[in-house]
């Protein structure tokens, strides 16, 4: 009876230990992944900063200037992606990513939409048709708006929308933001010629129309992001930015005018959502990546000792003194008693 109970406790030791780098390495790719289908949406803030009135071409202070921005899962154009990608393996997410910028009156300064196309798990770019910023086609190099799963100590790639280019944004070391371990990255982009939003504020005034002018757009920013590193979701970011219109006919005589300047923060309700949001899904990220994994491959080894525990009693000798046990061979009934 102890040797069955010792084979099938050794069974059950090889599948757990089995089972724990299994989940490490098989099932984390394959279960963690971003769902086609995410919405989210973020507003963010800029107080008194500096913005422009086309009507005008002047620029002043205003109470307030919020952007919201969201993201929106298209279920349809991933499984068009996935059919034409090559790789059957690997799932694609689709977004539709649009900011919208109003006034303090609520009216609209500025609409960028975007569609961002990346791997479900690795988050990296997936460049297929329809990949575009502004309606403009572009090919992304580098992350955009989300980390990969369990993020590294290290400089990312990371595309900015407004300028069309990849630049490294650094890690600058490990924080504690609102009760959750953070990562904090930061990126600079340098005074850089920028395209005219498709979609302008004022009736008549269009990109072509500035164009004819020959008066430019540039823009730079700080990009500051607080990044949970198990989900590799930002918990927070701010962006300290300036745009300006350059030269031209335009302007009057002048050298430049501010288009806006100031700090862009989440707004506070945004983000307890957020940490909120972030630190239930990291826990299902450690299941598959911590917490399983090394629970199978601890209950495999307590079972295995078990298993040797038993099969070693079930081989060990009567000793002296010893009374037979239900375990014993019965004694041979026709065997002569032994004199002294």
């Amino acid at each position: 009876m102890r040797r069955k109970a010792s084979l099938v406790l050794l069974a059950f030791a090889v599948f757990f230990t089995a089972m724990s780098p299994l989940m490490r390495w098989y099932a984390f790719p394959r279960l963690a992944k971003i769902p086609p289908s995410q919405y989210q949406e973020a507003v963010l803030e800029a107080k008194n900063p500096t913005l422009i009135d086309y009507g005008t071409m002047k620029a002043e202070k205003v109470g307030k200037v919020t952007i919201v921005q969201t993201l929106k899962g298209n279920v349809e154009a991933s499984e068009k992606v996935e059919r034409n990608d090559g790789d059957s393996s690997r799932d694609v997410v689709v977004w539709d990513a649009l900011s919208y910028v109003q006034d303090p009156e609520g009216k609209m300064v500025s609409k960028i939409p975007e569609r961002y196309i990346f791997d479900a798990h690795t988050q990296e770019p997936v460049h297929a048709p329809g990949e575009s910023v502004d309606g403009d086609p572009v090919k992304r190099q580098g992350i955009e708006f989300k980390w990969p799963f369990l993020t590294e100590k290290r400089d990312y790639e990371y595309f900015d929308a407004q300028a069309r280019v990849t630049e490294p944004i650094h890690y600058k070391g490990e924080q504690t933001f609102r009760g959750v371990k953070v990562y904090y990255f930061e990126q600079t982009i340098p005074w850089t010629k920028v395209p005219f939003p498709k979609t302008m504020p004022v009736k008549g005034i269009t990109p072509k129309s500035l164009a004819k002018t020959g008066t430019t757009r540039w823009y730079t920013t700080v990009r500051k992001f607080w990044v949970e590193p198990t989900t590799g979701a930002p918990v927070y970011g701010e962006e300290i930015q300036k745009n300006e219109l350059r030269g031209g006919t335009l302007l009057g005589g002048r050298d430049k005018v501010t288009v806006f300047a100031g700090h862009v923060k989440m707004r506070e309700d945004y983000i307890e959502s957020t940490v909120d949001l972030v630190t239930s899904q990291r826990v299902l990220v450690l299941l598959l990546t911590s917490y399983l994994p090394w629970g199978f491959f601890a209950l495999g080894l307590l079972l295995l000792a078990l298993s040797l525990w038993l099969e070693a009693r079930g081989r060990r000798p009567n000793g002296p003194g010893r009374t037979a046990s239900s375990d014993d061979p019965d004694p041979d009934p026709e065997a002569e008693p032994v004199k002294a």
